[in-house]
């Protein structure tokens, strides 16, 4: 592969990212569509409006309806491609709520979206990567708060600490068909409800950003330049790993 200005070709690589038009997730598909990758967006929205969204943010990528929850869509969308070398896991929900406060519904929901439904898109992904014998990847996005206790993020951090097992445990049995599994911890991003926060709340950003050591939130397009590493040469031989790529907002133990 040639290296670009800003990170190596991933020229012909296929790859699939889920909730691939959240902040995240679209940060990710344009950035690996612009160094050749071969990306389809897995979201919720009806293909029409995907593919509107996708073309409003000038991204170059294919875009299909997917619900994660759904094994028979992830399995037959899967099946409309001839290859698949990364699945980006990044798909997920957060809602905030003190403890006392978690409502079952809350509780099954976080857990149903962001562990069963990266569980059972990884699942099928890796047994399609098995069977062309050629390897893969899979990649899940974590939270620095899977392994930091966090106040009104217990079902959230929960399911994270899952996602972190899920991958370890992928990592060590699919070694043998190199099939590589790792989890990508972003920090406090600006994007999603921390954005929603920090627009409703002017004092949000100032308590993040005094609360990170890098000194401010972190940006989409930085989550997507490490998922780019993780899809590089550079990461053959990482697997079973978190990368932790947070500004270092795990070193502090409350905002």
């Amino acid at each position: 592969m040639e290296a670009s200005g800003d990170g190596e070709r991933l020229d012909g690589l296929a790859v699939v990212v889920t909730g691939g038009l959240g902040d995240i997730g679209l940060a990710i598909v344009s950035r690996l569509s612009r160094h050749g990758a071969l990306v389809s967006a897995w979201d919720l929205l009806p293909a029409d409006r995907g593919e509107r969204v996708l073309a409003e943010h000038g991204v170059t990528a294919a875009y299909a309806q997917v619900d994660i929850t759904d094994r028979g869509a992830i399995e037959r969308e899967l099946q409309q491609g001839d290859r698949l070398d990364v699945l980006f896991a990044n798909a997920g929900i957060s809602v905030s709520a003190p403890f006392l406060d978690i409502t079952a519904e809350q509780w099954e929901e976080h857990m149903r979206t962001n562990l069963t439904g990266s569980f059972t898109a990884a699942q099928a992904a890796a047994r399609a990567m098995v069977r062309r014998g050629q390897g893969g990847r899979v990649v899940f996005t974590g939270s620095w708060i899977e392994e930091v206790p966090w106040p009104e993020q217990a079902a959230y951090s929960a399911s994270k600490a899952g996602v972190r097992m899920l991958a370890r445990s992928m990592a060590l049995e699919l070694a043998p068909h190199r099939v590589l599994a790792n989890v990508l911890s972003p920090g406090i991003v600006d994007a999603g409800m921390a954005r929603r926060q920090r627009l409703a709340d002017p004092q949000y950003a100032e308590r993040a950003g005094s609360a990170i050591p890098l000194g401010a939130m972190q940006t989409a397009q930085q989550v997507a330049a490490v998922a780019h590493f993780l899809c590089s040469a550079g990461a053959d031989y990482i697997t079973g790993t978190v990368l932790l790529a947070d500004g270092g907002a795990s070193l502090h133990s409350r905002l």
